[in-house]
């Protein structure tokens, strides 16, 4: 099985890749600067998986599309990497300042996307894109980071309606409250004492790469919230047209 995973240097983006490093995956690891990736590579190889890393800064469509290449064909993608934006009001924020996130946000997950589904013809892809609650939420500042995921959902509403019969599966799942260098960052998150763990969002991407949520594909998920055994037994019991679907459309219980 071969994995990517961006922004995999540190945070949930680690935890992810340490989680899925199994015998038998290729784990192809992104981040900024390949050298940052070593502890992480080497952890993940001790666990059996094959490694290739990689360095790009996403907010340079050319370096993504590169970054696409070098992946090639997968079986899973993981659309890690984020930036936390710029914590102003809507109308503070400048259209430069927006474009900077939507082009880590929304822009490079798009390039890679479009390369693992055309990669995969019609043998079919996996695809993860870490959501948050921000995109099903109103927010008095953070505007350009609240409008960057709540794009990203919709893209990934966009492909699941058109990619099933190419056997593309996309899942937004949302990782909760994560301590992590850009909530640190991040003044919305002062004084939080509760913190959702990387591992609940690693395992349930776990279970993506097996193949037990598949039923769940087109589905939003947040980690924290929906727990890896109620996500497996909805999976096991089927979901509706209208259960949580990238509309946010609610449980049917």
């Amino acid at each position: 099985m071969k994995i990517a995973i961006t922004g995999a240097s540190r945070g949930i983006g680690r935890t992810i890749a340490t989680t899925l490093a199994a015998p038998g995956r290729h784990l192809h690891l992104h981040a900024r600067r390949a050298e940052s990736l070593a502890e992480v590579a080497s952890e993940a190889q001790q666990r059996g998986a094959e490694v290739t890393v990689h360095g790009a800064e996403l907010s340079d469509k050319e370096q993504v599309r590169r970054l696409a290449e070098a992946f090639g064909r997968l079986d899973l993608l993981v659309n890690n990497a984020g930036v936390g934006g710029h914590e102003k009001y809507a109308w503070e924020t400048s259209p430069e300042e927006l474009e900077e996130t939507l082009a880590v946000n929304l822009l490079a997950p798009l390039i890679l996307t479009s390369a693992a589904i055309s990669y995969a013809e019609d043998q079919g892809v996996r695809i993860v894109d870490l959501s948050s609650g921000s995109a099903v939420t109103d927010t008095e500042k953070s505007a350009d980071y609240w409008i960057s995921k709540t794009a990203l959902m919709r893209l990934g509403g966009c492909i699941d309606k058109a990619g099933r019969e190419r056997g593309v599966k996309i899942f937004e799942i949302a990782p909760g409250v994560v301590a992590t260098d850009m909530t640190a960052a991040m003044r919305a998150h002062d004084g939080r004492t509760e913190w959702t763990s990387a591992t609940e969002i690693a395992d349930i991407i776990e279970a993506v790469a097996t193949g037990e949520l598949d039923a769940l594909a087109g589905c939003h998920m947040r980690a924290g919230t929906d727990t890896l055994a109620e996500l497996r037994a909805r999976a096991a019991r089927g979901v509706g047209s209208e259960e949580r679907r990238l509309r946010l459309t609610p449980w049917a219980d």
